[in-house]
C-alpha cells in the first residue's frame, strides 16, 4: 500500500473501494501527543484512497489548548475553510465532555472545539487504535526491521507498542479487507522486574511514594529519566535533571550511569513487548512513539531480544515474530482516518441493514 512521503508532501494511502464512503469529502484528522499534536486534512477519492491535503506539526506547550492548534491549522489553510468532520486520535479517556489525560498539557473539551470550530461531527479515537490502524498504510520505507533474518510478514494480529510521553499499545486483528483494533491500557499495568536491578528499580519507585508502579513509569520518556534518577541515587551521585534526549547523548558520550540507564530501557522494552505478544497472539510487531528512535543504536548490545524471547516454553514461538520501528510520523492521523471511514462504513452498514419481523400471530 502507498503511504504518506516523508519530503514534505501530501501523500496518498489506498484503503480499498468501500473507503470511498464520501468521495471528495474532506475532514480533518489529528494526532494528539503528550509533546506534539499532527493535524492533517485529509480527503477522499472514489477509487477508495485517502490523500493528506496538507498536515502539520505543532508543539503542545506553545498553545494554551487544542482549539488553539486546530484554529492555527485552519488558518494557515484557508483552502480547507467550511470543513465541519474532526476526528482526533489521543490518549487518555472521554469523561463527559472532556478528554483526561495526565500526559497532555492541557485538557480537551470536545463542547469547546465543536463550538469553536463549528463542527458538525466530532469523533475522539484512543491514539493507539488509531496507530495500529495506520499500520495498514505502511510501506517497506515507513519501517526499520529491528529482527535481521526474520521475515517482516504482517499477516496475523499485530502488536502496535510505544513509549512516548507514556505508554501505548493495541492489537490490530485482519478481518477480511479490514481489521478489528483492541486498544488497550498496557502502560497502567504493574512493572515486573526480571532483575536483580530491576528489583532495586521498583523499591527505589516505592521509597518515591509510588504504591503501584505501573510499567510506563519506566517504560516511558519520563520513566527513563526516572531509570536514570534511581541509578544515580544507588551510585550516591547527586541528581542532575536530565530530559531523555540528553540520557541518550550522554550514554553516546560515555557516561556509565546513562549508559546503564539505556541499557536496562531496552531490556525493559524486550520483556514488555514479549508479554503482549504472548498476550495476544501477535505475528509481528511494530513500535511507534518517540523514544526508541532516540536510542535504536542501542538495541542490538542490549538484552532487548534476549528478554523479548525468553518466555519459557513460548520462545520458539516469539523466536519467529518480526519487530519493526515506525519511522513514519503521519501513521497517527493516517490511522484516525482509516478508523473514521471505517465507522462511516459501519454507519452505512446500519443503515441499510433489513428489520427483522416476528411471524404474525
Amino acid at each position: 500500500m502507498g503511504t504518506a512521503t516523508q519530503n514534505g508532501e501530501p501523500g496518498k494511502a489506498r484503503l480499498g473501494a468501500q473507503s470511498a464512503l464520501r468521495a471528495g469529502g474532506a475532514f480533518i484528522a489529528a494526532d494528539v501527543g503528550g509533546t506534539n499534536a499532527r493535524v492533517a486534512a485529509v480527503r477522499t477519492d472514489a477509487d477508495g484512497g485517502i490523500e493528506l491535503l496538507s498536515w502539520q506539526r505543532y508543539p503542545c506547550d506553545d498553545y494554551p489548548d487544542l482549539a488553539a492548534i486546530l484554529a492555527r491549522f485552519l488558518a494557515d489553510h484557508p483552502a480547507h475553510a467550511g470543513v465541519d468532520c474532526m476526528v482526533i486520535a489521543s490518549a487518555g479517556v472521554v469523561l463527559g465532555d472532556e478528554v483526561i489525560n495526565s500526559n497532555l498539557p492541557w485538557r480537551i473539551s470536545l463542547s469547546g472545539l465543536r463550538q469553536r470550530l463549528a463542527l458538525r461531527e466530532l469523533h475522539v479515537v484512543n491514539d493507539f487504535e488509531a496507530a495500529a490502524h495506520g499500520t495498514a498504510c505502511l510501506g517497506p520505507a515507513d519501517t526499520r526491521l529491528l529482527t535481521p533474518g526474520l521475515e517482516a510478514s504482517c499477516e496475523g494480529t499485530a502488536l502496535v507498542i510505544g513509549p512516548g510521553t507514556g505508554l501505548g499499545a493495541a492489537f490490530r486483528i485482519p478481518r477480511g479487507g479490514s481489521a478489528t483494533v483492541l486498544p488497550t491500557e498496557a502502560g497502567m499495568t504493574a512493572f515486573a522486574p526480571g532483575s536483580e536491578r530491576e528489583l532495586d528499580l521498583l523499591r527505589w519507585m516505592w521509597r518515591q511514594g509510588n504504591r503501584h508502579v505501573c510499567t510506563e513509569q519506566l517504560l516511558s520518556g519520563p520513566g527513563l529519566v526516572n531509570i536514570h534518577a534511581a541509578l544515580r541515587d544507588s551510585a550516591g551521585l547527586p541528581t542532575v535533571p536530565m530530559d531523555p534526549a540528553a540520557i541518550s547523548t550522554a550514554a553516546r558520550a560515555g557516561d556509565a550511569v546513562a549508559h546503564e540507564a539505556v541499557r536496562i530501557f531496552c531490556a525493559l522494552l524486550g520483556s514488555v513487548i514479549g508479554d503482549l505478544v504472548v498476550i495476544g497472539s501477535a505475528r509481528s510487531v511494530f513500535i511507534a512513539g518517540g523514544i526508541v528512535p532516540q536510542i535504536v543504536d542501542f538495541l542490538p548490545q542490549s538484552d532487548f531480544r534476549t528478554r523479548l524471547i525468553e518466555k519459557g516454553a513460548m520462545r520458539p514461538v516469539l523466536e519467529r515474530v518480526p519487530v519493526r520501528l515506525i519511522q513514519n510520523e503521519r501513521l497517527g492521523v493516517l490511522g484516525a482516518a482509516i478508523w473514521y471511514l471505517q465507522y462511516l462504513m459501519q454507519d452505512e452498514r446500519r443503515e441499510f441493514l433489513p428489520v427483522s419481523q416476528s411471524p404474525l400471530s
